[in-house]
C-alpha cells in the first residue's frame, strides 16, 4: 500500500464562500464528495465540524473503506484554504498558526505562497499548465511544484490541479504519479 498522501496538498475540500466576487466551487467543497485514485487511496469530504471552536471540513483519507487520517481544513471568507490539524492514529495533531493550503482563487501561474507552522514549513508555486489524459478523464490542469520541510529533510512534489475538481494527479521528486481514476 502506498503511503498516504499529505494533505496539505490535496486540498480538495472547501464549503461555500459567501464573499462578493469570490467563486464559490473554485475549490471542491461539497461534503460527500470522493475522489478515488489508482494508488487506491479515496479521500471523502465530511460534514463540518468544530474542533478547538474553529469551524473545519474533514476530509478523510481511507483504503478499502477504512480511514487512516482525516485533514481538517478550514475555508475562509477571503476563499483561502487552511490546515488546522490532522487526525491520523487516535490523536489531533493541531497547527497553531494553521498552514496555508491555497490563498483565494483563482490560482495563476507565476504565484507563489509559503506557510509555516512548528517545524514543518512549504512553498509553493504554481509553474505551469498542462493538458492530461487520465483514467477519469481529459483535463487542463494548473502545476503546482510544493517544496515541504520537516526536521531538516526536504520533499518535492508536483500536484495538478483542475478548479472547480481538485487534484488530479500526484507525482514525487522520483517521478511517481498517483492519478485520479473517479
Amino acid at each position: 500500500m502506498r503511503a498516504l498522501l499529505p494533505l496539505w496538498l490535496l486540498l480538495c475540500a472547501l464549503p461555500p464562500v459567501q464573499a462578493a466576487g469570490l467563486d464559490p466551487h473554485y475549490y471542491p467543497h461539497r461534503p460527500g464528495t470522493r475522489w478515488t485514485y489508482t494508488s487506491g487511496e479515496t479521500q471523502l469530504v465530511g460534514a463540518p465540524v468544530t474542533h478547538r471552536g474553529v469551524g473545519v471540513v474533514p476530509v478523510s483519507h481511507q483504503y478499502g473503506g477504512t480511514t487512516f487520517s482525516q485533514d481538517l481544513l478550514e475555508y475562509r471568507a477571503d476563499g483561502s484554504v487552511w490546515l488546522r490539524g490532522v487526525n491520523a492514529a487516535g490523536r489531533l495533531s493541531w497547527y497553531a498558526p494553521p498552514l496555508l493550503v491555497y490563498p483565494a482563487g483563482p490560482l495563476r501561474t507565476g504565484q507563489t505562497w509559503q506557510s509555516a507552522s512548528g517545524g514543518l514549513s512549504m512553498t509553493v508555486r504554481v509553474t505551469g499548465t498542462a493538458p492530461l489524459k487520465l483514467p477519469a478523464g481529459n483535463f487542463n490542469t494548473l502545476i503546482l511544484r510544493s517544496e515541504t520541510v520537516t526536521g531538516g529533510n526536504t520533499s518535492v512534489q508536483l500536484s495538478y490541479f483542475v478548479p472547480a475538481l481538485g487534484i488530479v494527479r500526484y507525482e514525487t521528486a522520483d517521478g511517481s504519479r498517483i492519478d485520479l481514476r473517479r
